[in-house]
């Protein structure tokens, strides 16, 4: 797919925005300590990026903003930006992936889009925690027992409840940040005076 200079410098713009949303807001979430802050860093970066989708309607432009995104998030304090960096372009393929699938942006396309990238957080350290780490599954899955144990009180005996529960909070917390970006990139089309792609009933 083919950018003209105009829609490169957009996506570029929305590219830096959600890099320095990893690299303020990501240094403060850690700093205090904020439960589940992988999940809300990727709802608002996939936010910033469905947004750009509805100003550079084109495949290939939501992964573009993640590649911008994840180069920038090399420039964070601190060593630990491996994980962080494929979480940025796993999130951003899966936003494309689902973007793509269909014609146009639409509001049910974007709670999609984001509940797969916040769903995807939940699924990571299985995957790079073992293949880029050398983690043990084992102490991976009991961090996430640990995770629901301190969040919602519920006891390690009950590892399937544990489970339905992270899952069920994550896709419900995406699709509240994909139905958000797409309210906020109506609003923001509208004031820039663009065309706003009306949802798919």
């Amino acid at each position: 797919m083919k950018f003209t200079t105009r829609e490169l410098v957009t996506m570029a713009v929305f590219g830096a925005l959600w890099g320095l949303v990893e690299i303020s807001l990501g240094a403060v979430f850690h700093a205090i300590d904020l439960p589940m802050t992988g999940m809300t860093l990727a709802i608002i970066g996939v936010m910033v990026a469905c947004i750009g989708r509805l100003f550079v309607s084109k495949r290939g432009s939501t992964i573009f903003i993640g590649i911008i995104a994840m180069v920038l998030k090399l420039f964070s304090i601190g060593s630990a930006v491996i994980g962080p960096m494929v979480g940025i372009l796993a999130e951003a393929l899966i936003a494309e992936l689902v973007l793509s699938a269909f014609m146009k942006p639409s509001l049910l396309v974007f709670i999609v889009a984001s509940a797969g990238a916040s769903l995807w957080t939940l699924v990571q350290p299985f995957v790079t925690g073992v293949l880029l780490f050398g983690r043990n599954l084992l102490m991976i899955w009991l961090d996430l027992l640990d995770t629901g144990t301190r969040l919602f009180g519920i006891p390690y005996q009950a590892a399937v409840w544990i489970v339905i529960v992270l899952v069920s909070v994550h896709i419900l917390a995406g699709g509240i940040g994909g139905w958000l970006a797409w309210k906020l990139g109506q609003v923001l089309k509208t004031r820039l005076g663009g065309d706003v792609p009306h949802p798919v009933r």
